[in-house]
C-alpha cells in the first residue's frame, strides 16, 4: 500500500505577506507608534546589518544618524496620515557605512494606527537629480555654443550661399548641381543653428496657472493629424489635477518633442501605442543644490511608448546634446526639453527597458498669484 501523498497547506496572510516582502529587493520595515521596528524584511536585514530580532529591540533613532530627516519624516506621516516620499537623504553612518544616500517612502498603516511603513531605495532618485543637474550644465554649455555660432557662422555661411546664386547663373547643367548643393547644405547648417539659439534665449519665462489636459490634448490633436496619424494614443488622467506654474507654449514644445520620440520609436508597428498620463504625488520633494530647501513636485505627467526602449548605454546621456540614435537628428530635442523643464522647476527623467520607454516630468504645481500676476489678462486656465 502506498503511502498517502502528503498535502501542503498553503501559507497564512502573515506568511504570505512575509514572503512577499522579503522577494522585494528594496529594504522594508514597519516601526511602531513607539519608534521600534516591529517588522524588517530580509533586504533590510542586509540593509541594517542586523537581524529583525535585534533590530526588533531598537527603536529607530538608534539606528540612523542623530538628526537624520528620517525620524521627522516618520513623524509627518504620524500627523497627516498620508506618505510620503524624500529623496536624496544622507544617512550614512559608520553602521550603515559612508556616501549612504537614499530616496525613502513613508506611508502609515491603518491596520496598525501609529504605525509607519518605510522603503529604503539607494541612490535612484538622487542619480536622476544628479543627471538632471548634468543636462541643465549641458544646455547652459550649448547656450554659449549657440550664440556664438549665430554671430560667427551665420554671417559667413549667408555669403557663401550669395556667392553659390550668383555662379549658378553662369554654371553649366553638370556644375549648377553643385551650385546647388552649395545652397542647400548652407540652409541646412543655418537651420540647425537656428535651432540652437533657442538655447541661447535668457528672458524670463513669463508663467501663469495652466491646464496641463488642455496643452495634452492640443499635442495629440496635432500628433494625430500629423506624425502619428496611424499609432494609436490612449490617456490615463487625473481629473481633480491642479493647473501647473508654467508658460503654455513652452509645454507644448516639450510634449510635442516627448510625443514625436514616442512616435519614431513605435515605428510602424501595428501594434504600437502611447499613453499620455497625468497624476499627483503629494509626497515628492527634491533638494535644491546648494541649500537646504526642498521643494515639492507634486504634478507628474508621463509620455510612454512600447517601442524598443532606448539603449542602456545612451540612458545616462540621453538629455546631451547632440545624443541621438536618430540617422537624420540633431539631438537636439530632448536637450531643449531638458532646458525648458528645468527653468521651470522641474525634473524629467527617462526610464527604459525592451517593453518600452517612459519619459516621467516632475513639476510644481500652481499655488498662488505671485506679485504682478494679472489673473485677467492671461484668463481663466484651470
Amino acid at each position: 500500500m502506498s503511502a498517502p501523498a502528503s498535502v501542503s497547506c498553503p501559507p497564512s496572510h502573515a506568511d504570505a505577506a512575509q514572503i512577499v516582502l522579503n522577494t522585494i529587493r528594496r529594504p522594508v520595515i514597519m516601526v511602531d507608534p513607539q519608534g521600534f521596528v516591529s517588522f524588517a524584511n530580509a533586504e533590510a536585514e542586509d540593509f541594517f546589518r542586523s537581524s529583525a530580532a535585534i533590530l526588533a529591540r531598537n527603536t529607530l533613532d538608534k539606528l540612523i544618524p542623530f538628526g537624520s530627516p528620517l525620524l521627522a519624516l516618520v513623524d509627518q506621516v504620524r500627523e497627516r496620515k498620508t506618505p510620503v516620499n524624500e529623496y536624496r537623504v544622507d544617512i550614512s553612518s559608520p553602521r550603515l557605512g559612508i556616501d549612504k544616500v537614499v530616496d525613502l517612502y513613508a506611508a502609515p498603516v491603518p491596520e496598525f494606527p501609529g504605525s509607519v511603513v518605510i522603503m529604503f531605495q539607494e541612490r535612484s532618485m538622487a542619480d536622476k537629480i544628479d543627471r538632471q543637474m548634468t543636462h541643465r550644465g549641458a544646455a547652459r554649455s550649448v547656450t554659449g555654443l549657440a550664440a556664438m555660432l549665430a554671430h560667427e557662422i551665420k554671417n559667413p555661411l549667408s555669403g557663401i550661399r550669395g556667392a553659390a546664386q550668383l555662379l549658378e547663373l553662369s554654371a553649366s547643367d553638370e556644375d549648377r548641381a553643385l551650385t546647388r548643393l552649395i545652397t542647400e547644405e548652407t540652409d541646412r547648417i543655418v537651420a540647425m543653428v537656428d535651432r540652437m539659439e533657442v538655447f541661447s534665449d535668457e528672458r524670463p519665462i513669463d508663467r501663469y496657472p495652466v491646464n496641463i489636459h488642455l496643452v495634452l490634448d492640443h499635442v495629440k490633436a496635432i500628433a494625430r493629424n500629423g506624425f502619428a496619424s496611424r499609432i494609436r494614443i490612449n490617456e490615463s488622467y487625473d481629473p481633480s489635477l491642479p493647473p501647473v506654474y508654467a508658460n503654455r507654449d513652452q509645454l507644448v514644445q516639450v510634449f510635442l518633442n516627448l510625443v514625436k520620440n514616442a512616435a519614431e520609436a513605435v515605428g510602424s508597428d501595428p501594434h504600437g501605442e502611447i499613453t499620455l498620463t497625468t497624476a499627483f504625488r503629494p509626497g515628492i520633494r527634491v533638494s535644491v543644490p546648494g541649500t537646504q530647501d526642498r521643494v515639492s513636485l507634486p504634478l507628474e505627467f508621463c509620455v510612454h511608448d512600447n517601442g524598443p526602449g532606448v539603449p542602456e548605454d545612451l540612458l545616462p546621456i540621453l538629455f546631451d546634446p547632440f545624443i541621438t540614435t536618430k540617422p537624420n537628428g540633431s539631438g537636439l530635442g530632448l536637450a531643449l526639453v531638458a532646458k525648458i523643464v528645468g527653468e521651470h522647476g522641474g525634473i524629467v527623467e527617462c526610464d527604459s527597458t525592451a517593453r518600452g520607454t517612459t519619459f516621467r516630468i516632475l513639476m510644481p504645481a500652481w499655488t498662488e498669484d505671485p506679485p504682478g500676476f494679472d489673473a485677467d489678462e492671461h484668463g481663466d486656465t484651470t
